[in-house]
């Protein structure tokens, strides 16, 4: 089978999926920025409370994300797959779901009514994100194509982290700073324009035809439809566990929590570093989100060439210096005295934009990728296992830090609904703020020092694939030795294990482990010394 045939992709196509991100990165912005605030504000809810509805989510996202993944993996076979598409079946299902969102945000309610509204929301958001992030590898598969998707996507994605920085604060000041109903009004609009956006990504984008499958998927495709609910189960469990096994995806993860675990930590306590630390109104730290979420909006504009011309890693490097110096900047800047100087404050927060806007993009750029590799290595596609491991990690991180960040609130002694907070909050704040951050950025730092997909060598693994693709297998006799070593750099394994040759993935389960590189080295190193 020859490479992907690839429709003509217009700017429609490239704002129209970028748009769709508006539900994942507007309503997380929202979310990640204000709603512990708003529990413990307009709410009545301690920090405890807060962070426990959380908890609960993380529990039922446990199941629900990558259960999302493997379905629309495998919604192809079913009458309405076939008739909307496996993937786009969920996000046209999702546009009057959206709404949901409006509902978490009604203040004065009961506990229960908040948890079970925050749930209600996490799993629609998860049963349109999932297949949502799937679509880019389903339209191309060309790395300049990709990197302008996932460019258009982040971009989108800032606009949405713009209005979700600004709009609450314009309400709050229309409304009345104690006035709940500026969050519900503010989650209204994003619930509204999401609705919108969501019927631009269904109309101009389109899926993976299947006479561009591989013959292994279309093996596995009717090997699914003999299974009983219990062998679904159990290759739902095989898929999970074997995405871990894929060492560029566990390298990609590791950038990405370690960015955006970093902003979450960043986002959950900031607002109570302006109200508590600062002794100034939500208003102000409206006002300073939202420069950050402009200069991100500039910095997304700017990563697209550089990671073209340098790389993802190198650049990913760069925004992550960054974004730490901006963070240590808020603390100094409280102890030298100078956290009253507006000028000061506004200043460190559009270096922390650019740096944000820079991690934000770089992992959504390099995750269409990761299944081009997992290609080579099983000889199928399946981006919705892997997009399901994604949504699951990114709202279990966001959730974490949330509630890492409300517990050592309260043990610091934090009061909700209390305009003054003890000295020894201020301190704790401060500290989440500035060296929470940056330990969390340093692990990305480090991780991302071993990632080396690059637009070069993600060049020689297509053409390796095609190879693949068209032979079926492996084919060492047509690969020159420096296009071997770079895909089984990439792939982690010896080039003759590639195509479905190991046991990753359900399908090839039954097959021989795959050794290491190191393995396969020594074993070569000891036979040629035989040999000889």
């Amino acid at each position: 089978m020859t490479a992907m045939k690839t429709r003509k992709i217009g700017l429609a196509n490239y704002l129209a999926y970028g748009s769709g991100d508006f539900l994942g990165a507007g309503t997380t912005a929202l979310t990640a920025a204000w709603l512990l605030y708003f529990y413990t504000t307009f709410c009545g809810l301690s920090p405890i409370e807060a962070t426990f509805i959380f908890a609960m989510a993380r529990v039922l996202d446990a199941v629900v994300s990558p259960l999302m993944g493997f379905l629309t993996d495998n919604f192809g076979s079913t009458w309405l797959g076939k008739r909307f598409g496996r993937r786009k079946f969920f996000i046209l299902l999702g546009i009057p779901l959206v709404f949901s969102y409006s509902f978490m945000w009604v203040g004065e309610m009961s506990y229960w009514y908040y948890l079970v509204t925050y749930l209600i929301f996490d799993v629609v958001y998860t049963m349109i994100l999932v297949p949502y992030e799937t679509l880019v590898p389903e339209m191309t598969d060309d790395f300049k194509q990709k990197t302008k998707f996932s460019g258009a996507r982040i971009s989108m994605a800032q606009l949405s982290a713009i209005l979700a920085a600004f709009l609450p604060g314009i309400l709050l000041n229309h409304f009345g700073k104690d006035n709940a109903i500026s969050f519900f009004y503010s989650s209204l609009v994003f619930a509204t324009i999401c609705a919108i956006v969501l019927t631009f990504v269904w109309f101009f984008t389109w899926e993976r035809p299947r006479s561009d499958w591989t013959e292994a998927a279309l093996r596995a495709e009717e090997e699914k439809k003999t299974l009983t609910f219990a062998q679904s189960m159990k290759r739902l469990n095989v898929e999970l566990t074997s995405t871990l096994r894929v060492k560029i995806f566990r390298q990609h993860l590791g950038m990405y929590l370690g960015g955006y675990i970093a902003q979450d930590v960043f986002n959950a306590v900031f607002t109570y570093y302006v109200v508590f630390v600062l002794m100034q109104s939500a208003s102000m730290a409206s006002s300073l989100l939202g420069t950050m979420a402009i200069l991100q909006f500039i910095a997304v504009i700017g990563m697209i060439p550089l990671c073209i011309k340098y790389g993802p890693a190198p650049s990913y490097r760069m925004v992550v210096v960054l974004f730490g110096l901006s963070s240590i900047s808020y603390a100094v800047l409280y102890y030298a005295g100078l956290s009253d100087v507006f000028s000061l404050l506004m200043l460190v927060s559009a270096i922390a934009g650019l740096g944000r806007g820079g991690i934000n993009y770089v992992p959504w750029n390099t995750y269409t990728y990761i299944a081009d590799v997992d290609e080579v290595i099983t000889g199928q596609r399946r981006e919705g296992i892997f997009a399901g491991i994604m949504t699951l990690t990114r709202k279990a991180s966001q959730a974490g830090a949330v509630m890492l960040v409300g517990i050592v609130m309260q043990l610091s002694g934090f009061v909700s609904g209390q305009t003054t907070q003890p000295p020894a909050v201020s301190h704790t704040i401060l500290m989440i703020l500035s060296f929470g951050t940056v330990a969390v950025l340093a692990c990305g730092f480090l991780v991302s020092l071993r990632f080396k997909l690059n637009l070069q060598t993600h060049s020689v693994l297509r053409e390796e694939t095609a190879k693949m693709r068209a032979a079926g297998r492996p084919v060492p006799e047509a690969t020159t030795p420096e296009a071997r070593a770079t895909v089984e750099l990439l792939a982690g394994m010896p080039y003759d294990t590639l195509w479905g040759n190991n046991n990753i993935g359900y399908l090839n389960r039954n097959k021989p482990a795959a050794p290491s590189l190191k393995q396969a080295g020594e074993m070569n190193s000891h036979t040629s010394q035989r040999l000889s």
